[in-house]
């Protein structure tokens, strides 16, 4: 990637937990970073903005604050930076958020990705990337997880928005040659995290003695995958570019299309962790024990996540692999600094 514009990448929500991550390990790379980020209150946005304070330390990093759904002014951005990558992370987050206010996430994760494929198809960007989400599996029992296998049964309107974007975006690889990666995240945890995470509410909740509460009674499993190997792989997949299968023929495990230069990918540890297992560390890491309050499964959760990484192995060469155990005590070393706790 030696020519000028495959250097420059804009990247939408920078001030956010995963995109803040990206940016930097860009920036230390030698990119040329634009982020775009809307800065909503969903919450603390004095993190956001510490986050972008932090990325604007690099002269290589330019920012705008607008939201997605502003079609001209994205445009206008997009236009004047001329990026040869477009990674699209922004998104109205948070599986139960969605139940109580589901037009946020038409807005932002529906039209606010169609103005990013707009943008990327306009410009013919080399490759453009874009965020879905393990939930997309939804009442799949299958596991672990595969890209290959259908994904029809959504349980939340989050989820719902993101197997749209999949689908959006696999007829524009198809109409307009534009090739486009979709990367399925597992539940990301890591330093400068979002506070409405479990692990984040957790350790806050653990330190100042207050209960923490616990869902389906604890028999929950997910595949916890560190904010620094999924930044990596993300990293790895821009030259991962998917190609439009000259026969049509796609290799067995490739989630490739036959018909699009469109694939997806999962990013996880490929470890499928028990919810108690994960709350006993974190109580090792902060030498301090909760206060747990089991509840009844919430509405539109699912009781497991597993993924398959083999393709994003055989993609890139690279594996997610930090123990849960590890990361855990990074974020609570970085909380603890942070809010001085």
């Amino acid at each position: 990637m030696t020519d000028a514009p495959l250097r420059r990448v804009l990247i939408t929500g920078t001030a956010g937990f995963i995109g803040f991550h990206l940016a930097r390990l860009l920036l230390a790379e030698g990119f040329r970073v634009h982020g775009y980020d809307g800065m909503t209150d969903y919450y603390d946005v004095t993190l956001k903005q510490r986050r972008h304070a932090m990325l604007l330390q690099s002269p290589n990093f330019t920012a705008t604050e607008a939201l997605l759904e502003d079609q001209a002014r994205l445009d206008a951005v997009a236009d004047e930076f001329r990026p040869g990558i477009i990674i699209h992370l922004a998104a109205q987050a948070g599986v139960r958020y969605s139940l109580e206010n589901p037009r946020a996430y038409l807005d932002a994760n529906v039209i606010g990705s169609f103005n990013v494929m707009e943008a990327a198809r306009r410009l013919e960007v080399r490759h453009l990337l874009m965020a879905s989400t393990s939930s997309v599996y939804g009442a799949n029992t299958e596991m672990p997880f595969t890209e290959t296998e259908k994904a029809d049964t959504q349980l939340t309107i989050y989820a719902a928005t993101k197997k749209a974007n999949e689908s959006m975006a696999h007829a524009y690889a198809h109409l307009w040659n534009l090739p486009t990666t979709m990367f399925r995240f597992f539940t990301v945890y890591g330093t400068w995290g979002r506070p409405d995470l479990a692990l984040y509410k957790f350790v806050d909740a653990i330190l100042d003695d207050r209960p923490i509460d616990i869902y389906n009674h604890g028999d929950m499993y997910r595949d916890f995958t560190y904010v620094d190997d999924l930044v990596r792989g993300i990293r790895l997949l821009i030259d991962a570019v998917p190609e439009r299968p000259a026969d049509g023929i796609v290799p067995e495990g490739d989630s490739l299309s036959p018909v699009a230069p469109f694939r997806i990918v999962n990013i996880g540890n490929s470890d499928k962790v028990r919810l108690m297992d994960f709350v006993d560390a974190i109580e090792e890491s902060l030498g301090k024990t909760a206060i747990r309050n089991y509840m009844p499964m919430q509405k539109g959760d699912v009781p497991a996540t597993w993924a398959d990484a083999g393709l994003l192995q055989r993609l890139t060469g690279y594996r997610p692999q930090t123990d849960f155990r590890d990361g855990i005590a990074r974020f609570v070393e970085w909380f603890r600094e942070y809010y001085g706790k």
